[in-house]
């Protein structure tokens, strides 16, 4: 629908948007310069070990839901690294947190209503120091998996396109890779991890929700072996007291200020969800 577009775009604006001295890079140099990672080293407060995930990589450095920022989840030790996967037209999971290619590659489009094969013909003009990864392409499923076989940091998966029919070869991407006692399954629809714990009996799950309700503590026991994962600005000790107290694990997101994790250190909440924050 968008293939002349796209192929104009990609010989006149993407050149403009990777490099030189164009007013538009430059500007993009800016908005899209590295962030510092803040250690919870620096805190008196935190004594007992936090586990961290690292939300779509270590989106602070590198461009969120692509290989370099995972590859540097690993490096640095975390506990865990979330992606988001979306389902191409052709059947393929790539890793990409908005349907849109507008905002990762200055395309038209969706990823829903894009092949594999021409999404990877698209260089990244968004996301953190993006123009140091020149050859970087949109990552599949399996790439991601490759990234932590041997590592101790646990790969975290949300699903974000509203599938029920694919949802078996998620749970297969996983079995390939052995790793189903260390990834773990996200997602804010219910029905959809219901699905999930149909293939398979034993996988982590996460149940994303806003501000917990006793319907939601319920439903993570009925999946079993599920934990609840939380907005952090949503969610207080009453909350947190509520879940933890009826033996649901649970994590919040997104926690970026070594202020906000000593909150919920205090309490109780040792699983955290990050973009800045780091061991």
């Amino acid at each position: 629908m968008f293939t002349r577009i796209n192929r104009i775009l990609a010989a006149v604006l993407v050149p403009l948007l990777i490099g030189g001295q164009s007013p538009l890079f430059l500007l993009r140099q800016k908005q899209y310069k590295s962030a510092e990672l803040i250690s919870l080293s620096q805190s008196s407060v935190i004594t007992e070990d936090v586990h961290i995930t690292a939300h779509r990589g270590v989106n602070a450095e590198a461009p969120e839901n692509t290989l370099p920022a995972y590859e540097k989840a690993v490096e640095y030790g975390y506990y865990s690294a979330e992606c988001d996967i979306r389902l191409t037209r052709d059947g393929v999971w790539v890793l990409a947190h908005t349907s849109p290619l507008l905002g990762k590659f200055s395309m038209l489009g969706t990823i829903e209503r894009s092949d594999y094969s021409e999404l990877c013909t698209y260089k990244y003009t968004h996301g953190t120091n993006y123009w140091e990864y020149p050859d970087l392409k949109i990552a599949t499923l399996d790439e991601f998996l490759d990234v932590f076989t041997g590592s101790e940091t646990r790969p975290q998966i949300e699903i974000k396109t509203k599938d029920y029919d694919s949802l078996s070869s998620v749970v297969d991407a996983v079995r390939a890779h052995g790793m189903e006692k260390t990834a773990i399954i996200i997602s804010f629809d219910l029905k959809q991890l219901q699905i999930i714990r149909e293939y398979d009996s034993d996988i982590e799950l996460w149940y994303l929700v806003y501000r917990i309700k006793q319907k939601d503590i319920d439903a993570a026991k009925a999946l079993g072996n599920c934990w609840l994962s939380a907005d952090r600005s949503l969610n207080g000790e009453k909350t947190i007291d509520m879940t933890l107290s009826q033996n649901v694990p649970i994590s919040l997101w997104t926690v970026d200020s070594i202020k906000d994790a000593e909150k919920l250190y205090n309490m109780g909440v040792r699983y955290m969800e990050t973009d800045r924050l780091r061991n």
